[in-house]
């Protein structure tokens, strides 16, 4: 069975300058898929490409089997079967939110119209704001709406583009998680552009990382957080830190936090130099420990502080300590890293 959305070694320039590089992946039906990286990685110029606003320089982009990107022909927008969703909402400001739902279909008899408008406002939780007007509606409500006029017309690939940037973090992440729940209840393929790791995680299948125009890494939420491909992947996603060891076995490395174990994940030659990841809440206190680190920075978190502790010169890492033991800046502290597997790069 082929993929909902197939993309092919996409390439992708302004003037002299290539904003994409080779770029391929794919996407089952009902899976949600986020491309997750910093301003200027070249997300939104992928996005727009799936949307049908560019046209690639070289590959193809398919949906359903049917190839709609190429260099030589492009699909127009309205012809490919994809809803959007910005991030600013883009809501009629003079239509109630059943009006905006149904805005796109017109096609339909007006009875089937009210039935699928009725039940997508049930579907996100808000069956009582059909007559109301946007500016009516919280920044919440809105998007909500937004998302369920961009479902109404069952597309086959839901496009969603930094949804949640205008809202508060703590909205931002509640909904994320609730539109998740909203687009697997409706069997939706959909793909997500966000800088935002917390919105990755809460809603995304598979994750592709991306950076100067190229994807790192193309995996799990899970796969991404404890074996990042490659060092930079690693430096962007979560709070961890590369530090120096060598390699001792299999299962064990040198380094300045003393030898640190772990689950093999290398077959490199013992005496190799490597870089190993750790992890804030890998690293534990340990009052007979040689090796120690100096605090630095501090942060409270509520049951546990986020310290940053300098290991050298030129190393340092941040640790998830619970409160039972207070540092402060400028304490000495004995610390042992405990990872849950060794993910090591040769150095």
């Amino acid at each position: 069975m082929h993929p909902l959305l197939a993309i092919q070694d996409i390439e992708k320039s302004f003037g002299s300058q290539t904003v994409l590089h080779s770029i391929s992946l794919s996407l089952n039906r009902g899976e949600i898929g986020c491309l997750l990286g910093r301003s200027g990685c070249g997300k939104t110029t992928l996005l727009r490409l799936i949307a049908g606003f560019e046209t690639p320089d070289k590959g193809s982009i398919s949906i359903d089997g049917t190839s709609i990107s190429t260099p030589d022909g492009v699909l127009p927008p309205e012809e490919r079967g994809i809803g959007m969703v910005f991030q600013d909402y883009a809501l009629f400001p003079h239509l109630t939110a059943a009006e905006n739902i149904g805005f796109g279909l017109h096609a339909i008899p007006l009875r089937e119209r009210k039935k699928r408008v009725a039940e997508l406002l049930s579907v996100i939780g808000l069956p009582d704001t059909a007559g109301r007007y946007p500016h009516e509606l919280s920044g919440g409500q809105q998007q909500r709406i937004a998302l369920a006029r961009a479902l109404a017309p069952r597309p086959s690939l839901l496009l969603l583009d930094e949804p949640f940037s205008n809202l508060d973090p703590t909205l931002r992440e509640a909904l994320s998680e609730e539109v998740r729940v909203i687009l697997k209840s409706q069997d939706t393929t959909a793909l997500l552009v966000t800088h935002d790791q917390k919105e990755a995680f809460a809603m995304a299948d598979r994750i592709a990382v991306m950076d100067r125009g190229h994807i790192l890494q193309w995996d799990t939420p899970q796969a991404v957080y404890e074996t990042p491909a490659v060092p930079e992947v690693c430096e962007f996603i979560g709070e961890g830190a590369l530090i120096q060891g060598v390699i001792k076995d299999e299962n064990t490395v040198d380094t300045a936090l003393g030898e640190v174990r772990g689950k093999p994940a290398t077959h490199l030659a013992k005496g190799t130099p490597v870089r190993i990841l750790i992890r804030p809440d890998e690293i534990t206190y340990d009052e007979a420990g040689k090796h120690r680190g100096v605090v630095t920075r501090k942060s409270f978190r509520g049951k546990a502080t986020l310290y940053r502790f300098e290991l050298s010169e030129t190393e340092t890492v941040t640790a998830l300590l619970e409160n039972e033991r207070r540092l402060e800046i400028g304490e000495q502290c004995p610390l042992r890293g405990r990872p849950r597997r060794l993910v090591v790069y040769p150095k």
